[in-house]
């Protein structure tokens, strides 16, 4: 089969899947096959604004010291770790940045504080549609169950991330093994609603327990409040069987994620009994 990469190079590609063509897949069914394929990216003159601008900044005294001598030397303070605090204080996540300080400006959120401008913005920034979910954990973890049920995949993900970012920075209490845990399977529709409910199952509304099938098997080894061996009761377990009982892997081949969690938490010593 001769391939014709999208760059016009009259070639087959060097990678051995790109040579047999592509497979495309939505994670439940094929959705057709290409020969290759190729990157758009946007020309250099229209590259978006990376610069991160931190707002009501109290500055410590190494950045007072920068900003008063003002010079591009003293303003490259290198890489930087931000911590995202919520309402109360607590940490919610932690992101690093570059901290070359281009501007600042007195803030109107409070004297003494400045609004400051970095060159370069965050290593790994978050998506633009996470917005509203950060300014939803900004007031602190969720308190009641299932408030992510309504929302798609997608945003599913996000909420995750939320959960997971928060729920791995905090020590838990083990509690002692032979308890009794129930999972609403009502929402349980994709791999983040699974976990999602999992979480609230094991340790209660916006708490963490695993974000795929490793983790969870690291979950279940202790450090996240659960001590083995205990039973899980999973209502409504035909939705997530239905759901999850045939996904695609990487290469398109089906399997079941339904059993591959069932597999894991047996494993681990967590007795499943399912209510359909």
């Amino acid at each position: 089969m001769f391939i014709e990469g999208a760059d016009g190079y009259p070639d087959p590609p060097d990678d051995p899947y790109l040579a047999a063509g592509l497979l495309l897949h939505n994670g439940r069914e094929h959705l057709g096959t290409c020969a290759d394929f190729s990157d758009v990216v946007a020309p250099d003159d229209e590259s978006p604004d990376t610069s991160l601008h931190l707002l009501g900044c109290a500055p410590g005294d190494r950045l007072q010291s920068a900003l008063a001598a003002g010079t591009r030397r003293r303003l490259g303070l290198g890489e930087a770790l931000l911590l995202v605090l919520d309402r109360n204080g607590a940490e919610s996540t932690d992101l690093y940045v570059t901290a070359e300080i281009a501007d600042w400006k007195p803030s109107s959120l409070g004297p003494g504080l400045l609004d400051i401008r970095l060159t370069d913005g965050l290593w790994d920034p978050p998506p633009p549609r996470a917005r509203p979910f950060w300014q939803r954990w900004y007031d602190g973890p969720p308190t009641a169950p299932n408030l992510w049920a309504g929302y798609g995949t997608r945003d599913r993900e996000i909420w995750l991330d939320c959960v997971r970012e928060r729920g791995t920075r905090r020590s838990v209490p083990a509690a002692p093994p032979g308890l009794v845990y129930e999972l609403d399977g009502r929402y349980v529709t994709d791999e983040p609603g699974l976990y999602l409910a999992l979480g609230e199952a094991m340790r209660g509304p916006g708490n963490y327990f695993g974000g795929n099938a490793d983790a969870l098997a690291d979950c279940l080894c202790g450090g996240f409040g659960v001590t083995t061996p205990c039973t899980l009761i999973w209502h409504d377990a035909r939705i997530a069987r239905q759901s999850l009982g045939r996904v695609l892997d990487w290469k398109g081949e089906p399997y079941s994620y339904f059993d591959l969690v069932l597999e894991v938490l047996r494993e681990r010593r967590v007795e499943v009994r399912l209510r359909d």
